[in-house]
């Protein structure tokens, strides 16, 4: 399939003092299964957490840990999730901390926790202590910063790992990090996603600043509509590179206020009167093209998929009705099975459009696109031209990434969302996940 590369050439630029690591420590037969991020100094820390009513014992631990603002080290295993484990699965999961902490000489509430995975399944004591023991051999006095190893560690059913990097003008680096191939519906974030810098930021900006990326981001992808237990995203700042970034609340409110997907351009069009000096607009561009490049990465790596296709809603009354009506059509399975197919099967986009509650009800003012640059339109007699859905057919093939757009007619409001199509393979793999 072709889409984002998940492993690009370029050399990584680590964040400075930034260690890691990733081995495996006996929860799957083989693979890398316990990855470390260890800043040697404490860092502002912002967080965001799934909304699933039944969320992991490592997430519970991890916001009470987080609270503060402050953060040092993150633990993860995979292949075996903490979750739904009891009082049991809970203590194992501050354990992991405490020892972790120990091994590292700091403080138990610096170390946040995570774990992905089988669900249910209690995790084996006697495989993550040790390994959360071993953390001073293999990463502090190692002095290891193999990121391509923990971004691998933390993998279940990605076909790869995923990791972008950037060093700025400033001076500051950036990288990102994330796992996900399925059970991707996130009201947060998705699955896990680790971002580390070695800017100063403070605690609250740095958490301002996160959402509203996160929320334009790792925030608008499906694969399957399905909200994990263990969803979680983290953005540390050591600042290791001296230089100091604000993010007072009017640079956050011209962040949420550019287009989506914004561009380069949209972020260079921010200034000082928006509170955004220009190392902090480079910043705030370079989080959001990392965060928007995991989240793509994710998608076009869903469980079984061939096809990556972006839903854009246009002509909303307000931006709530554009964001639901865009899940609606990404989460349809009629439209994802259509997408898989190749079938420019306009009735299935207007059938999504409509289901939503307190929607659109102008079928007249409604029209719809398939294609780059506002592509084909499709509502009433258009959608019937043979030559013209032969030629959507072979577009849907061929598009790296399908352009899909709808027009609601009735506001001006717009919403972006990115998901994947639905395939034998997804009901293959999930039928037989853990048997």
């Amino acid at each position: 399939m072709s889409s984002p590369d998940p492993s690009p050439s370029e050399a990584i630029a680590a964040p400075r003092e930034f260690l890691a690591a990733g081995w495996n420590c006996g929860i799957k037969p083989e693979a890398l299964d316990f990855g470390v991020l260890h800043s040697q100094r404490p860092c502002s820390a912002a967080a965001v957490f799934t909304q699933n009513n039944y969320p992991g014992q490592p997430v519970i631990v991890g916001r009470e840990h987080v609270a503060n603002g402050a953060l040092q080290t993150i633990i993860v295993n995979s292949g075996n999730a903490n979750v739904a484990t009891g009082a049991e699965g809970l203590a194992l999961a501050r354990e992991s901390c405490r020892v972790s902490a120990d091994a590292l000489s700091i403080a138990p509430d610096l170390v946040l926790p995570s774990s992905t995975g089988v669900i249910g399944r209690p995790i084996p004591r006697d495989a993550l202590l040790p390994a959360c023991s071993a953390i001073q051999e293999r990463v502090l006095k190692a002095q290891a910063a193999n990121f391509a190893d923990f971004a691998a560690a933390i993998c279940t059913t990605d076909a790869a790992p995923k990791l972008r990097s950037r060093e700025l003008k400033s001076g500051v680096r950036l990288l990102g990090v994330a796992k996900g191939a399925g059970m991707i519906e996130p009201n947060m974030a998705t699955m896990l996603a680790y971002f580390i810098c070695d800017a100063e930021i403070a605690a609250s900006e740095l958490q301002a600043l996160f959402r509203a990326i996160i929320d334009r981001t790792l925030n608008r992808i499906s694969v399957d509509s399905d909200t994990s237990t263990s969803d979680t995203a983290i953005l540390l700042a050591n600042g290791a590179s001296g230089t100091r970034l604000s993010f007072p609340p009017a640079a956050i409110q011209a962040i949420r206020a550019l287009p989506l997907p914004a561009t380069a351009d949209d972020f260079s069009g921010l200034n000082e009167q928006n509170g955004l000096s220009m190392e902090a607009r480079e910043f705030a561009a370079a989080l959001y093209t990392i965060a928007l490049d995991l989240s793509k990465l994710i998608v076009a790596d869903g469980e079984g998929a061939a096809r990556f296709f972006e839903v854009r809603v246009s002509g909303a009354r307000d931006a709530d009705q554009a964001l639901r009506v865009a899940r609606s059509i990404a989460n349809s399975p009629l439209v994802r099975t259509a997408i898989h197919g190749a079938d420019p099967n306009w009735g299935r986009l207007v059938m999504a459009s409509g289901k939503v509650d307190d929607g659109p009800t102008d079928l007249e003012a409604l029209k719809i696109y398939i294609g780059d640059g506002g592509g084909q339109a499709l509502h009433g007699s258009a959608g019937h031209d043979p030559e013209a859905l032969a030629r959507l057919s072979q577009y849907i093939q061929s598009a790296s990434e399908v352009k899909i757009e709808v027009d609601l007619g009735v506001g001006t409001e717009r919403e972006c969302v990115w998901s994947s199509d639905l395939s034998k393979a997804y009901v293959h793999l999930n039928s037989e996940y853990t048997t």
